[in-house]
């Protein structure tokens, strides 16, 4: 990745690069992570892509390279709704996830995620200004699920692509 001039190498999952593969220019949410003698940089395509890396991440056995093995098998809704339905078979068919992991991912991850977030979640997949107008409108304390109704309701009121500084606008104006 090339950032004003200066060259980083970012490490990202297949559905990142299923996503960017046909673009020039993109934007990567990334984390950097650091320990011991290991720094990498980690790049995706969607916040909450990179939510669910960092969640991943801190389930007990779980590495970074592992977590995105999963979130190259798995979308972030498919990856949420194996959790909530308690499907370890669906975790066991990654490569590298065995019956422990698999039962440990979902026991950590389950009280992560509330079952209407799924569904709602997805709307907002591969939209980049809608996601990072629902990150600014977190960071200004509006809940998630309310902030991704409003982002929500924004676009079915006003259907065609919108900046993310309008995005906000009409969100807090319908909160």
């Amino acid at each position: 990745m090339d950032v004003g001039g200066v060259g980083y190498e970012v490490r990202i999952s297949l559905h990142t690069f299923s996503s960017i593969k046909a673009l020039d220019r993109c934007q990567l949410f990334t984390h950097q992570y650091i320990k011991g003698d290991v720094h990498a940089l980690y790049g995706f395509a969607s916040l909450e892509e990179r939510q669910w890396f960092l969640h991943l991440i801190n389930v007990n056995s779980v590495g970074p390279r592992t977590a995105l093995t999963i979130l190259s098998s798995l979308s972030p809704s498919e990856l949420a709704q194996a959790i909530i339905n308690h499907q370890t078979g669906v975790l066991k068919a990654i490569k590298g996830i065995g019956d422990k992991a698999a039962q440990r991912i979902v026991l950590e991850l389950q009280s992560k995620i509330k079952p209407g977030a799924v569904a709602m979640s997805a709307t907002l997949e591969g939209d980049v200004a809608g996601q990072e107008a629902l990150a600014a409108l977190v960071k200004l304390g509006i809940p998630p699920s309310t902030a991704e109704k409003a982002i929500a309701r924004v676009h079915k009121n006003h259907p065609g692509e919108l900046s993310v500084e309008s995005l906000i606008k009409e969100a807090l104006q319908g909160a």
